[in-house]
């Protein structure tokens, strides 16, 4: 499914803070299929299991390659309470897989034929900004909404320098 590109330049509708989690895996024996597959297989489910459920809290995410070994997934979830409630809820299948990672770790039985990685970040209003040429919604205006360009700003300091302003109109203390 591919979505219309807009012609215009637009910006991601984001409000408040922005939590991105990049997680991937690295192929590091292409023979070891029986390892590598299990391991994309569950990022698979794990992001079927978080589609049906909205309320979990991811907002979007994008698949990625960087390389022909290393893949990943760009999530974006509308808060780090929400990415940890997922991560550590017995009843969702992530707590299985790290529980039976964990334990082939213990018995010394994890043979380095995968790896796996992550990276969180939460980024603080107004220090992200987005910019979208032609494009249908992608990344973080896929997660967010998309707005005119206008309305955040035409240049970059624009964009990042913006933050709400509070009931009084004062800038939020920092």
């Amino acid at each position: 499914m591919s979505a219309k590109p807009t012609v215009s330049r637009t910006t991601a509708a984001a409000e408040g803070d922005v939590v991105v989690l990049l997680i991937g895996m690295r192929v590091n024996h292409f023979w070891a299929v029986h390892q590598w597959v299990p391991v994309a297989a569950a990022m698979f489910r794990m992001l079927g299991e978080l589609g049906k459920d909205k309320s979990r809290g991811l907002l979007s995410h994008v698949l990625l390659t960087a390389s022909p070994r290393t893949y990943y997934v760009v999530q974006y979830w509308e808060s780090k309470e929400k990415l940890y409630a997922y991560a550590h809820s017995p009843e969702m299948f992530h707590h299985r897989a790290w529980a039976i990672i964990n334990r082939k770790e213990r018995k010394g039985k994890a043979r380095g034929h995968v790896g796996l990685w992550h990276e969180t970040y939460v980024v603080p209003e107004g220090s992200y900004e987005s910019i979208y040429a032609d494009m249908p919604p992608f990344g973080l205006a896929a997660a967010t909404g998309v707005l005119p360009l206008e309305a955040r700003g035409r240049s970059a300091a624009e964009r990042l320098g913006r933050r709400k302003k509070t009931p009084q109109g004062a800038e939020p203390a920092a």
